[in-house]
């Protein structure tokens, strides 16, 4: 007769094995592997080294890229294509020195509309899609319904674009605008 130990040992035994099996079966972006997963584990290493080096130098050469991910160019080529059509590149840009550009007045806008439907937020956004000054704007959730960021050459601008372009928006009830003193870290990419 078997004793419980030596069937909870051959339970135990059982279940690791089946861990291990799946964990080969998976291969090496597992889950105990430092590879990110993508939401649909389309993306292996080799394209994350190239997203990598897009978001650090995206002048780069296919033939620099290729040295770097130890790949000849046409396959380098290929997968950048592939990474452009779906989407996992949406755009290539030139990040720009707002100091020198006279646009270092860097504003985080919070902005509450005076009521929360889906007629008025549609026409705010809209609205603010046009307005240039705003860089960005993301919907919040919160105390504020939206969260802007507005680039300008001083206060006095800023002043002036708060009276005359925001006080124009039917829909904002209430603003309150947080201003950078000094940038600390601004990584234009995010951790891949």
């Amino acid at each position: 007769m078997w004793s419980k130990n030596w069937i909870n040992f051959l339970f135990l035994h059982k279940i690791v094995k089946s861990i291990e099996e799946n964990r080969l079966r998976k291969g090496p972006f597992s889950e105990n592997h430092s590879a990110p997963m993508t939401p649909d584990n389309r993306l292996d290493e080799t394209d994350l080294k190239i997203l990598r080096t897009l978001q650090d130098n995206a002048r780069i050469t296919t033939k620099e890229l290729a040295a770097k991910v130890n790949l000849s160019t046409t396959p380098v080529f290929e997968r950048l294509k592939r990474l452009e059509r779906e989407g996992y590149i949406k755009k290539y840009v030139a990040i720009l020195d707002a100091e020198k550009l006279n646009q270092g007045f860097l504003v985080f806008c919070s902005v509450k509309l005076k009521q929360m439907s889906r007629d008025v937020a549609n026409d705010f956004v809209k609205v603010i899609q046009n307005v240039p000054q705003v860089t960005a704007c993301y919907n919040v959730a919160g105390e504020f319904d939206y969260l802007l960021t507005i680039n300008a050459p001083n206060m006095r601008y800023y002043n002036d674009f708060v009276i005359n372009t925001l006080g124009t928006i039917e829909s904002i009830g209430s603003i309150l605008s947080t201003f950078v003193m000094k940038e600390i870290k601004q990584n234009h990419g995010f951790y891949l």
